[in-house]
Formats: structure tokens, sequence, C-alpha cells
């Protein structure tokens, strides 16, 4: 038996659609903190469980007889590692025998911004004494979907990342990702670094979303505090104008560049590149 966290997450719930088409339902389990979300699941034979990273008795009833575990990292910045640690424990109390976690790139390595949580969280699990598997997600095309549209709409964005590039992919080659390692052997101990076949700048960005939209659209480096105004005047709260900043700087420092084969590996195909995105995006205009 299979659980996934965060089930109704964007993640989560491509992983278990995933799923449900190499193995029959009955072996799948969505733990997710509000159930009535994942009625649509519930109705194609999952297991629904309720599961609170908050409440580690919901974490442990969720874990009753899984083999397996993925852990979708928690998206409260800041409240992760408390989270995450309350999943492993639950983990080792419910017998799971095999724990899989979807990290960030270089996590123990890596200043970037994100990562202090999942490295601390890859060292929990690594004292834990689970058996485990690290899926290191590069970033996601996805994260852009405002930018796009902003972008489409008004021919232009800004931003400070300079010339760097990031290997980037979809968050469905993700899942894809960790449905093999989930319904495949021999991946116990592994890290994977998972990142996307080909990279690309903002500039870059700038000419797919201009093919896609039907008109020129420009990107405009700035100074990260330059950026960080425009941002606030746009409306933006602090704590995420300090990241989105922190985020354009390290894909400056060129963070996010590294390409792997490991997701294709895994997948069987090419990532899906940005333009794919862009296009899809831009189509629900």
């Amino acid at each position: 038996m299979i659980v996934v966290t965060g089930a109704t997450g964007h993640l989560g719930r491509l992983v278990v659609k995933g799923l449900l088409e190499k193995l029959p339902a009955d072996q799948v389990v969505a733990a997710v903190r509000t159930p009535e979300k994942a009625a649509d699941l519930a109705e194609r034979g999952v297991d629904v469980r309720h599961a609170d990273y908050t409440d580690p008795e919901s974490l442990v009833a969720a874990f009753k007889d899984a083999d397996k575990v993925l852990l979708v990292s928690s998206s409260e910045v800041g409240r992760r590692v408390a989270q995450h640690q309350a999943v492993i424990e639950a983990a080792k109390q419910a017998g799971v025998r095999h724990l899989v976690y979807t990290s960030a790139s270089r996590a123990t390595t890596s200043k970037l911004a994100v990562n202090p949580e999942h490295k601390a969280t890859e060292e929990l699990i690594e004292a834990s004494g689970l058996t485990a598997t690290i899926l290191r997600n590069n970033w996601y095309n996805e994260n852009y979907a405002d930018t796009i549209k902003q972008a489409a709409r008004t021919g232009s964005f800004v931003g400070s990342a300079g010339d760097g590039r990031v290997a980037s992919a979809t968050r469905a080659d993700y899942a894809a990702a960790a449905v093999a390692v989930l319904t495949g052997e021999g991946h116990e101990g592994k890290i994977y670094e998972l990142a996307g076949d080909v990279t690309w700048t903002n500039a870059d960005l700038a000419a797919e979303i201009g093919k896609a939209a039907g008109r020129e659209v420009t990107y405009t480096d700035l100074p990260a505090d330059e950026h960080a105004k425009v941002l606030t005047q746009a409306g933006l709260p602090e704590p995420l104008v300090g990241f989105i900043v922190a985020i354009d700087g390290d894909i400056k420092d060129g963070l996010l560049a590294e390409t792997t084969t490991d997701l294709r590996t895994l997948t069987g195909r090419p990532s899906t590149p940005i333009g794919v995105t862009v296009a899809e995006v831009v189509g629900t205009l």
C-alpha cells in the first residue's frame, strides 16, 4: 500500500493519478488535511484518510498498513521542519518500510533560499533509520504562471535574475518521477537530482511569452533593491517580496542552472520545455 501525503495539492494529486494508472485503487491512499477536497479520488476507489502535519495521531492512523509513504514537502515555509519531523516519526511508529521525500535542488550543499528546511528534513530522515529515497526537485515551470499572464497582458515583466539560467520542469514531470520510484524497485537509499533537460533565462521566457501571445514581450533586469520596490508597489506582502528577490538572486548565481539525467531516466521521456507551459498558460487568458 502506498500513501501520498498532501494528496489534494498540485503535486500530490498528480502523483495519486499517476499511481492509479499503474496500481489498483485499493493500493493507493490519499492522506489529506481536508478529506472533502479529495471526493473525486474517493469516487475512483482511493482510500482517503485524514492526515494533518500538525496532528501526529492523525498521521500514525493515516500510515496504518502502509509499505511506502511519499512525504510531499509542506507548503508552510518556516514551519516545514517540525511538520516533516511529525511525518517521519509517524512513519517509524506505523512501521512504514520506505519513505520518499520531495526535497529541493542540492539541498545539503547549495545556498538556495528554500534549502535550509529541506536540508534539515533530509538530516532528520537520515537520523531516523528509515529506508528512504530523496527526490530533489529543481524549479517548477508553473512557478512562473502569474508572470506569464501578466507579461502576456502588458508586454513586459521585470526581475533581478540577470542572465541566470533555470533548469525547470513541470509538476507533471516531477510527479511522474515520484510514481516511478514508488512503483519501481532498487530506489532505496538513493538521492535523485531532478531537473529539466534544457535551461532558460528570463529573456528566453519573454521570447516564449511573446510567441504565445502574438505580441512583443520584453524583460527588464533590475538591481535587487529596485526589484523589491516594484513588487512592493504592486501590493505584494513583504515576506513574498523578499522570497522572490532572493530566488532571483539565487538564479543569477546559477543555483538552479544545473541539468541532470535523473528526471529523464526515471520518467523515460524528456522534460517539458518552458515554452509548452507558456503556451498552456497564455491559452487560458
